[in-house]
């Protein structure tokens, strides 16, 4: 397809724009600049994760248009999460068990031909500039220690990827999915809530109390579904934090920077 007239973005990111498209769908057209294997990686995922029967986004096929290339979708409207929270804090006892209902239906899938969950966080460490090398290699040494699984993990469950839906909560962004523990994933979810540059307002979610609360009836859900060691999380948090590091936040280094150096002896 080319020369076609797509209208102003309906959302735009550092990789890719959302246009609408035909029949309740959407676009995700990549940018120029991103490599071809990005996509084909997209769609594998999005099948794999569709396949599992979890409530996601129906993926369609690849297409070419006006020299870039997009992964199509099924249109869901709705809002995320992060902004209900904001205008709805009355609910955040409730939101937070309905996300913990969500993330642990997703670790109850057990996946194949997914990239394992400890490589890509030896990766994230090895590459995150802002972490000394003491503490790199402290992390790096914390995480060989640590348990391997095989269930699903989101990598990157946070209340701006749940779309609240005519059909229910649906969870998006799958690009950091992995098979792997899903305790370390609970980590970083507890640290994307807690330290996480979440870009919401309401004063911070009135500092971050609020958020506070939504992490903690989050936890407490979740381990009325799933087993949960709360020592393991700990265990797990320094590591996740120092691959959350890779990711360059300026807004939350110094925070997450903190954890690290508070749960790793160099």
């Amino acid at each position: 397809m080319a020369n076609i007239t797509l209208g102003a973005p309906i959302a735009a990111g550092r990789t890719a724009e959302i246009f609408a498209w035909r029949d309740r769908q959407i676009l995700k057209l990549y940018r120029e600049w991103c490599p071809p294997n990005w996509i084909e990686y997209e769609l594998k995922i999005a099948r794999i994760v569709q396949d599992a029967k979890l409530p996601v986004p129906a993926v369609g096929e690849i297409v070419e248009v006006n020299a870039r290339r997009g992964l199509i979708y099924e249109r869901l409207d709705g809002g995320a999460l992060r902004e209900m929270l904001i205008a709805r804090v009355w609910k955040i006892p409730q939101f937070a068990r309905m996300f913990a209902e969500l993330h642990a239906a997703i670790h109850a899938c057990t996946v194949a031909n997914l990239p394992a969950q400890r490589e890509g966080l030896a990766r994230a460490i090895r590459s995150a500039g802002a972490l000394p090398d003491d503490l790199r290699s402290a992390a790096l040494r914390a995480l060989a220690d640590l348990p391997d699984g095989d269930q699903l993990c989101h990598g990157d469950f946070h209340p701006g990827n749940v779309l609240m839906t005519a059909r229910g909560p649906t969870v998006i962004d799958w690009m950091t999915a992995t098979r792997g523990n899903p305790i370390a994933d609970v980590a970083r979810t507890c640290l994307l809530l807690r330290a996480g540059a979440l870009r919401n307002s309401l004063a911070e979610w009135i500092a971050y109390g609020l958020r506070e609360q939504f992490a903690s009836s989050y936890l407490r859900r979740y381990g009325e579904l799933r087993a949960l060691d709360h020592a393991q999380i700990a265990a797990w948090m320094p590591v996740i934090a120092a691959a959350r590091l890779n990711e360059n936040i300026a807004a939350e280094r110094a925070q997450v920077l903190a954890l690290v150096r508070a749960g790793l002896d160099p």
